[in-house]
């Protein structure tokens, strides 16, 4: 979970690769009435978020159901859609790409083709609402390589790559 611009899908699909999981891309959930929003440049509200968050917390019972392991990129940026998605599941993990506004902005600038424009990132960063303890969150700094990142997730949540 995190801000646009934090690395989500780049490091979901890494440690999902490295743990030999499935990656699922929150993104691909997302009605196209809120990709139309987001791209007119126009913030997503709870109201907008409530649908695609569910489709996301199915998919995961639905992995989970089926015994699929998976890593799943979401901004999951308040701690009610969090709660949605975990719903009090102790087998799922938030991992929280926790980076500086102006970190971000940068990356962002340099990101081409995707729907989410860099003039929403002041509100996706107003909408933050870090993970609490009580979330049992793996909070990591971006500021390092991808590799790095990944690394840093496994040992935190204790996982051995295959």
């Amino acid at each position: 979970m995190g801000v646009s611009g934090s690395g989500k899908s780049t490091i979901a699909e890494q440690l999902a690769a490295r743990l030999g999981w499935r990656y699922v891309d929150g993104d691909l959930f997302h009605p196209l009435a809120n990709v139309a929003k987001m791209s007119a440049g126009h913030p997503l509200t709870d109201e907008d978020r409530w649908p695609w968050l569910r489709a996301i917390s199915a998919e995961i019972d639905r992995l989970a159901a089926a015994g699929i392991r998976a890593v799943v990129a979401c901004s999951a940026l308040k701690r009610a859609y969090r709660d949605i998605l975990v719903h009090g599941r102790d087998d799922v993990r938030i991992v929280f790409l926790d980076g500086t506004q102006d970190l971000i902005a940068k990356r962002l600038a340099a990101r081409k083709g995707h729907f989410m424009p860099p003039g929403l990132l002041d509100s996706q960063f107003k909408t933050l609402e870090p993970p609490q303890p009580g979330e049992r969150p793996v909070t990591v700094s971006i500021d390092a390589s991808v590799d790095g990142i990944v690394d840093d997730i496994v040992r935190q949540l204790e996982l051995v790559a295959p």
